[in-house]
């Protein structure tokens, strides 16, 4: 029997998940925060911040940049450009854990490495994975052979007995009608490895009225499934860890 879910799901929806959003929004917008920034909280907000390194791999081409930028509010690049050497990207997102009256408020660091600089420099993966606490393999659902490469990928990327939440996500969702991915070969992706997928649009969410700026609030929104199960992933892996929830029987 499986334990439920540690974090509410919904909670972003309600009136206080909203109020707590709105501080990583300005005037609707997306705030962008650096490595030692973090949104601001007025005293009748109370809330922990608990922090995370999530290193985003894959083969050249998925989408590795165009995914951090969807969860981070930024455009999406429009044209494919090989990443240089190693960029990170912090995010935050509101939750609030199952049973508790007190909101968390979840720092993502996102690091993001070409392909090609991985290969010629060997000491960027340790570098990459160092107190990591999930790695995300992603592949693009028009791109069967990212997809069968995947294994592969996990074994190039982490030894057996690395503790590091593993998390696979298949990008390029709005192109389902050009999909080399069934939903079939999904499930029968996570009877074999026993690993979370996920799925995640590569474009654009909806602009701003001035037609500039994207809107950050529906931003929000069409991310909540991939933040939320990705924060639900590290919170009951590390309240496992703790002893405090109990795994599946």
């Amino acid at each position: 029997m499986e334990a439920g879910p540690v974090l509410d799901p919904e909670w972003h929806r309600s009136p206080e998940g909203l109020e707590y959003l709105s501080r990583v929004l300005r005037h609707n917008k997306r705030k962008f925060f650096g490595l030692i920034e973090r949104p601001m909280l007025p005293p009748r907000l109370p809330a922990d911040v608990a922090s995370y390194k999530v290193f985003v791999c894959g083969k050249s081409g998925v989408g590795k940049t165009s995914f951090i930028a969807k969860l981070s509010g930024l455009s999406v690049p429009s044209m494919h450009c090989e990443t240089a050497g190693i960029q990170t990207t912090c995010m935050y997102w509101p939750v609030r854990p199952s049973g508790s009256a007190r909101p968390l408020i979840f720092r993502f660091q996102f690091w993001d490495c070409g392909e090609g600089a991985l290969r010629k420099f060997h000491h960027i993966l340790p570098e990459c994975k160092e107190k990591a606490d999930a790695v995300l393999f992603l592949f693009s659902i028009t791109d069967r052979s990212s997809f069968e490469d995947v294994p592969a990928l996990i074994s190039r990327t982490l030894d057996p007995e690395e503790d590091v939440a593993r998390v696979v996500v298949g990008t390029k969702l709005e192109q389902y009608m050009h999909t080399d991915v069934t939903e079939d070969d999904l499930r029968d992706f996570q009877r074999t490895w026993h690993l979370p997928v996920m799925r995640v649009r590569s474009v654009n969410g909806p602009p701003m009225t001035d037609g500039r700026d994207l809107d950050g609030r529906a931003g929000l929104a069409e991310c909540a499934p991939v933040l939320n199960g990705l924060a639900e992933i590290l919170w009951h892996r590390d309240q496992l860890i703790a002893g405090l929830v109990g795994g599946a029987e």
